[in-house]
């Protein structure tokens, strides 16, 4: 019966999807995103004292896209905000890594473009696990 368990456990681990980041790298790596961005909680706490060009990004993950309501999106990411679409870690590491070829994948329009020039290619998972971390 032990065993079954554990080869139940197993295959239940293996079945979950994946996600390389780690949160503590993140933490470093979204230095480079506070030109724009801040991460502040609903309560008023700063976790991350930032830009404002970008929306703040606390509770980012589980979030709809583009449904900050104190920010002005652009239209291709407003869009997709409209089909429903909601951030996840995932989603969330693709779009940071290269804001434009995301928008077009997502919304098979080659005209999509992104306000977000900046890509952040290598930490992108990380960023996307640290942003998790400070979700509600």
């Amino acid at each position: 019966m032990t065993k079954f368990i554990l080869l139940a456990a197993t295959f239940a681990a293996l079945a979950a999807p994946a996600f390389a980041g780690e949160h503590e790298e993140g933490e470093e790596a979204f230095k480079k995103c506070k030109a724009c961005h801040s991460i502040v909680a609903p309560d008023g706490t700063e976790i991350q004292k930032g830009g404002r060009t970008g929306p703040n990004l606390y509770g980012v993950i589980g979030r709809g896209v583009a449904a900050d309501p104190d920010f002005s999106y652009g239209e291709s990411i407003a869009a997709l905000g409209a089909t429903g679409a909601v951030w996840d870690e995932a989603s969330l590491a693709a779009f940071v890594a290269n804001p434009t070829d995301y928008l077009k994948s997502a919304l098979g329009d080659d005209g999509a473009k992104s306000k977000m020039s900046f890509k952040l290619a290598s930490d992108a998972e990380d960023v996307a696990a640290y942003l998790a971390s400070v979700s509600e």
